[in-house]
């Protein structure tokens, strides 16, 4: 027991946060610190341990309290005292506290905690109601702060332990908590959580994150199958049967005298997760029915968040998977670039978004390197991505130039942003599929890289010395506006020099403060530094840029090392529009393989040449042009001409005299195709030598 020691009670004011403003002489008195020493302090400094939960309740909403504490003291040990505090405003609408501390003496051996015994009195009803509230409230502002399952289930046994339960147990199903095959003896749990008022909580028959068997008769395998609360207590007959059985548990029972219980199943939209246990040894009283319907409302709550993070969890394992499966697992064969390239997921709250990169080998011998990010996180970001990607493919493939593929793109985003909004206006921000993308271009004959944005971050060049620049590219808008145009610019790439495309989340992570001149510099440092190969070089970018933390936003980083075809290994000439030139483009090519030392491949070349090149006498306009290529083990022959109309394969009749040349060229040639130049169109073909 303890009762109010006879005296002034000692006062002190204390500001909105929580600074104190004034500290009476009977303050001093019984705490032995003077008042030029506490004023401007935080009044918390004086607890000795954590604050009540009603205490901290009752600041926040800026309502009165009353109970126990225990104050520190200059010089002796704390001393518990009936803490009472009144909100009150000063003269100019500022909040203020008004503090009364009124010393308990104790009688006999030192009181527990508890407010109730530690004033001698017994807790009345309207006294348990107000720690049932507090409790409430501190379980609605602690339970499910994050998408994780272990931490918001010791959130939930940290809040069950606060002068409620003496031990607090979370015991998730093995399919929800992702562990071992289930076993025939009984239920699977794990363990992934407890809390007890004893250090280390040694009543605990099984350790934090340990597999455990349940038969089939115990208390936790009737609730779940029932799907209700239950209270046990020590005496029932039932639970002893089971308990007797359960050497560890007996153990525990009988060491800590448990002797009450509540069970409370797990359970949110219909689905059952598992069974917090909430046990009392250390409190002499046994849980009641109030107690019951207090422990279900925690769990509850407990039950949703631990629902959300599993749901949050399996969404983002989909919406990961979706997007690996979009992304290149490896590159195209191709002789233009050496690449390298690295995508990180973001693991944060919102989820995978909608990075992505793409290296597109093209005709000529050229390859497009494409790096983009769509607004959003989760499965629709991811399959926003996929149908990009597959778009810029498809442009690709008809070997469209970059400023005119970016306007395809633009319109194909508005497009599906105003399918899927038909009552609203699409815009970038505020759209369904917003979207930003840098499209280039590599050709390695004329050491050129063409390259567009929209709206996306622009590259860096790395040269041959190891010098860093970051090319100027006119700023096209993001996809998805509509109606503004796009510019292309051309860079001469010198051979080995090293092109980096990249998301605007690797300039995001939290040690360069949002700074993008920062990140700039961090990069340009990144890149300068010698490296043995582009993979070391990609893991470097990422350690410099992004430190040992998870980043913040998705990244994607694709390093392309620039090659370039020898002058000897590429041929063309310029031919009059004159059917005698076909017989002298035969000639020329043949020659040209002799020196090459293909000459296995002269018949269907020649071949190939004869019908280009007709074509082209026939139907084309001047200038005509024959280029051909040797690209490692590929053999691409090209005829351009002024013309911009595009041939196309059709049905030839028996006794029809042509209408069979681009039928006979795709027999004989691996690929063929048509792309349109500034100055008209080039039919290319493909073989493999």
């Amino acid at each position: 027991m303890a009762t109010r020691v006879p005296g002034r009670a000692a006062t002190a004011t204390v500001d909105g946060d929580g600074a104190i403003t004034g500290w009476s002489a009977a303050a001093e008195r019984m705490s032995g610190f003077p008042a030029d020493r506490m004023l401007g302090r935080s009044a918390f400094d004086l607890l000795a341990g954590d604050p009540p939960i009603a205490l901290l309740r009752a600041v926040v909403e800026g309502e009165p309290f009353t109970g126990m504490v225990r104050l520190i003291r200059s010089e002796r040990g704390p001393v518990a005292v009936e803490l009472a505090i009144v909100p009150v405003r000063t003269a100019g609408g500022d909040p203020t506290w008004v503090v009364s501390a009124q010393p308990l003496q104790p009688l006999g051996a030192d009181p527990p905690p508890a407010i109730a015994e530690v004033s001698g009195r017994k807790a009345r009803p309207e006294d348990r109601a107000r720690r049932r509230l507090a409790m409430l409230g501190a379980a609605g502002l602690r339970i499910g702060s994050t998408l994780e399952v272990q931490r918001t289930a010791q959130e939930l046994a940290d809040v069950g332990t606060e002068d409620f339960a003496d031990f607090v147990g979370v015991d998730l199903l093995d399919p929800v908590f992702g562990g071992g095959p289930p076993s025939n003896a009984g239920l699977v749990f794990y363990r992934v959580a407890q809390q007890s008022v004893l250090p280390g909580c040694p009543e605990s028959a099984v350790a934090t994150g340990a597999r455990d068997v349940i038969l089939p008769e115990s208390p936790m395998a009737q609730v779940l199958s029932s799907g209700r609360p239950v209270r046990t207590d020590i005496r029932d007959p039932r639970l002893r049967g089971w308990i007797e059985r359960e050497p560890r548990r007996q153990k525990a029972a009988a060491e800590f005298g448990i002797h009450s219980s509540l069970l409370v199943p797990l359970t949110a939209r219909g689905v059952t997760l598992g069974v917090a246990i909430f046990l009392r040894h250390r409190s002499p009283e046994a849980f009641d029915d109030d107690d019951l319907v207090l422990a279900t409302e925690l769990t509850a709550r407990a039950a949703l968040s631990v629902d959300n993070a599993r749901q949050y969890t399996q969404q983002r394992d989909t919406a990961l998977a979706l997007q690996r499966s979009l992304l290149p697992a490896r590159t195209p064969r191709q002789a233009a670039v050496e690449v390298a390239f690295r995508y990180l997921p973001v693991n944060g709250r919102d989820g995978v978004g909608g990075d992505w990169f793409d290296v597109i080998a093209l005709s000529g011998a050229r390859v497009a390197l494409v790096v983009g990010d769509v607004v959003g996180h989760g499965v629709p970001a991811s399959a926003a991505m996929g149908r990009l990607r597959m778009a810029v493919r498809t442009l690709a493939d008809i070997d469209m130039p970059p400023d005119e593929l970016l306007t395809h793109l633009d319109d194909l985003v508005l497009r599906v942003d105003l399918e899927e909004l038909p009552d609203a206006t699409a815009t970038w921000a505020g759209g369904s599929v917003g979207a930003t993308c840098l499209y280039a271009v590599y050709d390695p004959v004329a050491r050129t890289c063409t390259m567009a944005r929209a709206g996306h971050p622009g590259p860096v060049l790395v040269g041959p010395d190891r010098s860093v620049t970051f090319p100027e590219l006119p700023p096209g808008p993001p996809l998805g506006l509509g109606g503004l145009p796009f510019e292309a610019r051309e860079l001469a790439v010198p051979e080995g020099g090293v092109l980096a495309l990249y998301t605007d989340g690797l300039l995001r992570a939290s040690e360069l403060r949002g700074d993008p001149a920062l990140g700039l510099d961090r990069l340009r440092s990144a890149l300068a530094d010698p490296a043995d190969s582009l993979e070391e070089l990609c893991d470097r970018v990422l350690s410099t840029m992004l430190g040992p933390d998870a980043p913040s936003d998705d990244v994607a980083l694709l390093l392309a090392r620039t090659r370039a075809l020898h002058e000897l290994d590429v041929a063309d000439w310029e031919l009059r529009r004159d059917p005698s030139e076909v017989a002298r483009a035969r000639k020329v090519t043949a020659t040209t393989l002799a020196a090459w030392g293909v000459e296995e491949a002269a018949f269907v070349t020649e071949l190939v040449v004869s019908e280009l090149v007709t074509n082209a006498v026939r139907y084309g306009l001047p200038p005509i042009g024959l280029r051909l290529i040797r690209d490692g083990d590929t053999l691409i022959c090209e005829v351009s001409d002024g013309s911009s109309t595009a041939p196309h394969l059709r049905r030839a009749r028996t006794f029809d005299e042509g209408g069979r040349g681009l039928l006979l060229v795709a027999q004989l040639c691996r690929n063929w195709g048509t792309r349109h130049t500034p100055r008209g169109k080039t039919i290319w073909a493909e073989q493999q030598l």
